[in-house]
C-alpha cells in the first residue's frame, strides 16, 4: 500500500479508515505540542487560491498571537517534522500559499497579528505586524501624514507578510522600488524556532549578511516575518492624472523616458494598456466607465507627484504638448481632480478582474528590460498570430519598470477549456522568448509552485545552487513551504 516515494495510497474502504486515522493521530499529536489557544478551525478561505487552480490541505491551522506563539509553533512542527504553510491574504497567484500535495502540512496564518506597532513621523518610518493588511498600513500613514508608496489593487486583502514574503510590486516600482526597498528591518521567527528580532529603522547598517534581504523574497521557505519596519514618504504637494494614447509601445517607451527627464524622479506610475484590456473591459464589466470609445490600439496611464510650487496640471499640459509635437501622443484626457483620476485608475485594476471573468487560456507575468519591452511585444504578437491565431493577447503592466502582464484568451464567446491542451506549449513559446531578450518569467508574483520548473529551466546553475544551499543550511529538515520556489 506503499507508492514509491513512501506515501500512503489507500485501495479499500480499510485503507482508507486507516489513512484517516493515521492523520487524525499525527494532528492531535501536534495540537497536544503548540501553543495554548492557537489552534484553529480549517476555515475553507485558507485552502483556496484567486485562480483557484488548485485546493489546498492542512491537517492543523495555527493562528499566534505574537511571536513567541509563532516561535513555538514553528518548534513543535520541526519537532514532529510537520511542513508549515504560511498564509498572509491568500491573494497570491502562483499557489506559493496552498499546498495541494504531498504531506499534509500545518498552515499558519498571522491574521491575528494585525497591529501598527508604531509610526515615526520624522523618520518616514512605520512598524507593522505581519498581518496586517497593505491597506491598514496606507491609511495608518496616511494619518500622520505620510503615504506607504507600496499600492496593488488587492491591497485590501494583501498582508504586510505576504507582501514582504513575495517581494510584491505594484504600480510604484519605478519610483520606490518593490516591497524589498521598502522594508529597513524585521523581526521573523527562523525554522529552528528562534526569533530574529532585527526591527531597525537604520538605513544604513552594514554588518555582514543581509539575513532580511533574504527574507524578503523568500516566500515562506527560509522563515516566518512577523513584523516589519518599513520606509514611508512624504505626500506630494501635488498629483498629476492622465490618459494618453499612443501610436506602439515604441512611443510609450519614448514618452517614458522624456518624462522622467522632465519631471526629475516625479513619475509615480506609468502603465501600459492595450485596447484589448479596454474592450474586455466593455465586455464583462460595462459598469466600469472608459477613456475612450472605440478603444485605441494602446494607450499610456501616468501618475506625477510634485513638489510645492508645480502645477501638476500645467506640467503634464507641457508634456503632452511638446508630446504630440514629435508624434508621441494621439490623443489625452488628464484628470481634472481626485475623484476623476481614482476613476482613471479603477480602469487600469479593473483589467485582471475583467481577465479572470473570461477565463484566460495562459498568463505571463514577465519582466524585460526597457529597451527590449517593443519589440518582444511584436515578436510574440507575430509568433502567436502563427501558433494560435484565434487566441485574443491581452497585454498591459507597469511599463516604467519592464513588468508586462502577458495574457492570453479564447475568441469572443470561446471557453479557455477549449485550448487548454495548447497552454503548456504557449507559455514555454512566451517565456522563451522573454529570456532570450534578457529578460524574467517570474516579475512580481513569485515562484510559489506554479514556476518551480521554470525557476530549475532558466535560472542560472551557480545561483540556484546557492539558493540550495541557503535553503539546506536554514531549513534543514525542508518544513518551511516545502514545494514552494525549489522543487
Amino acid at each position: 500500500m506503499r507508492g514509491e516515494a513512501g506515501g500512503f495510497h489507500p485501495r479499500t474502504p480499510e485503507d482508507i479508515w486507516i489513512k484517516a486515522k493515521m492523520l487524525n493521530d499525527a494532528d492531535e499529536t501536534l495540537a497536544a505540542r503548540l501553543p495554548v489557544g492557537v489552534v484553529r478551525a480549517v476555515a475553507p478561505r485558507l485552502l483556496e487560491e484567486p485562480r483557484g487552480r488548485w485546493k489546498g490541505r492542512a491537517g492543523v491551522v495555527a493562528a499566534p498571537r505574537n511571536v513567541e506563539e509563532v516561535a513555538g509553533v514553528v518548534r513543535a512542527c520541526a519537532e514532529a517534522r510537520v511542513g508549515i504553510v504560511p498564509w498572509g491574504g491568500g491573494t497570491g497567484l502562483v499557489g506559493g500559499q496552498v499546498m495541494h500535495e504531498g504531506a499534509v502540512p500545518l498552515v499558519l496564518t498571522l491574521e491575528r497579528m494585525a497591529a501598527v506597532r508604531a509610526v515615526y513621523r520624522e523618520e518616514n518610518v512605520i512598524v507593522a505586524e505581519a498581518g496586517a493588511t497593505l491597506q491598514a498600513v496606507r491609511d495608518a500613514a496616511v494619518a500622520a501624514g505620510r503615504q506607504f508608496p507600496l499600492a496593488l489593487a488587492s491591497q485590501g486583502t494583501a498582508t504586510i507578510g505576504g507582501v514582504l514574503a513575495t517581494n510584491a510590486g505594484g504600480t510604484g516600482v519605478l519610483r520606490w522600488g518593490n516591497a524589498r526597498e521598502l522594508c529597513l528591518g524585521v523581526e521573523a521567527v527562523l525554522p529552528d524556532g528562534s526569533v530574529m528580532r532585527t526591527l531597525t529603522r537604520l538605513r544604513k547598517d552594514n554588518t555582514g549578511y543581509s539575513i532580511r534581504d533574504l527574507l524578503v523574497g523568500a516566500e515562506g521557505t527560509l522563515g516566518i516575518i512577523t513584523a516589519a519596519s518599513l520606509r514611508l514618504a512624504p505626500v506630494p504637494a501635488g498629483q498629476g492624472t492622465g490618459f494618453l494614447v499612443v501610436p506602439d509601445p515604441a512611443a510609450a517607451l519614448t514618452l517614458l523616458a522624456r518624462a522622467q527627464a522632465r519631471f526629475a524622479g516625479g513619475v509615480t506610475g506609468f502603465e501600459l494598456i492595450s485596447g484589448e484590456g479596454l474592450r474586455f473591459l466593455a465586455e464583462v464589466m460595462p459598469e466600469v466607465r472608459l477613456p475612450f470609445d472605440p478603444a485605441p490600439a494602446w494607450l499610456v496611464l501616468m501618475e506625477v507627484g510634485l513638489p510645492a510650487g508645480m502645477d501638476p496640471e500645467a506640467a503634464l499640459s507641457g508634456l503632452l504638448e511638446e508630446a504630440v509635437e514629435a508624434g508621441l501622443v494621439e490623443d489625452a484626457l488628464l484628470a481634472q481632480s481626485g475623484a476623476q483620476a481614482a476613476a482613471f485608475w479603477a480602469v487600469r485594476e479593473s483589467i485582471p478582474d475583467a481577465n479572470r471573468r473570461i477565463g484566460a487560456v495562459a498568463s505571463h507575468d514577465v519582466s524585460l528590460p526597457l529597451s527590449e519591452v517593443p519589440g518582444f511585444i511584436a515578436e510574440a504578437g507575430a509568433m502567436l498570430g502563427r501558433m494560435a491565431p484565434e487566441l485574443r493577447i491581452n497585454c498591459f503592466g507597469h511599463l516604467g519598470d519592464g513588468n508586462l502582464h502577458y495574457n492570453l484568451f479564447p475568441p469572443f464567446g470561446g471557453s479557455r477549456s477549449d485550448h487548454a491542451g495548447a497552454a503548456p506549449a504557449l507559455s514555454l513559446a512566451v517565456h522563451e522568448l522573454v529570456v532570450a531578450r534578457g529578460g524574467s518569467f517570474s516579475a512580481e508574483h513569485g515562484i510559489g509552485r506554479a514556476k518551480t520548473a521554470d525557476l530549475a529551466r532558466w535560472a542560472d546553475p551557480a545561483r540556484l545552487a546557492a539558493m540550495r544551499a541557503v535553503k539546506a543550511a536554514l531549513d534543514p529538515l525542508g518544513i518551511m513551504n516545502p514545494g514552494a520556489v525549489l522543487a
